[in-house]
């Protein structure tokens, strides 16, 4: 893949809404990562070298180090069951379905994704304490990315 091409991919996902894409040829395999607006990861492996095996490109001037592993939250954490966007209300100026320390019952809801312009109320699978909030009020999420923690 020449230079020009992987140029006008880097500047596609960063001025989308995509965090990730990798592309295949026959050359070789391109993986793009998106992190913080000031990070981000390029990837190149020629053909039949694994990606893990592939060296990373040099991050730009001024990039921030790569942060330590998230820590994995104690519970039970409740996942989106698909892409969309986060909500914690059924409206901007509604209260809240769940706080921090909230009790929630089975099949109560507890927040909503929206996607495709379609509103999906996402239901507690086990009854307990809400321990911790996960995502932003808006935040986009992938499908099985913890959204709440229930103790």
């Amino acid at each position: 893949m020449d230079l020009r091409k992987l140029k006008t991919l880097i500047d596609l996902v960063s001025e989308s809404n995509v965090s990730e894409l990798e592309i295949t040829e026959a050359e070789g395999k391109v993986r793009i990562v998106k992190g913080s607006p000031a990070v981000m990861q390029t990837m190149a492996a020629p053909a039949g070298m694994p990606m893990a095996a592939a060296p990373a490109l040099a991050p730009a001037a001024g990039a921030a180090p790569a942060a330590a592993a998230p820590e994995v939250p104690k519970g039970h954490q409740v996942k989106s069951p698909m892409v969309g966007t986060f909500y914690r209300a059924a409206s901007p100026g509604a209260k809240s379905f769940v706080e921090v320390g909230s009790q929630v019952k089975e099949g109560e809801t507890i927040c909503i994704i929206e996607a495709m312009k379609i509103l999906n109320e996402i239901e507690a699978d086990k009854a307990g304490t809400i321990t911790q909030i996960l995502c932003e009020n808006g935040q986009a999420v992938e499908y099985g990315q913890p959204l709440l923690v229930i103790e």
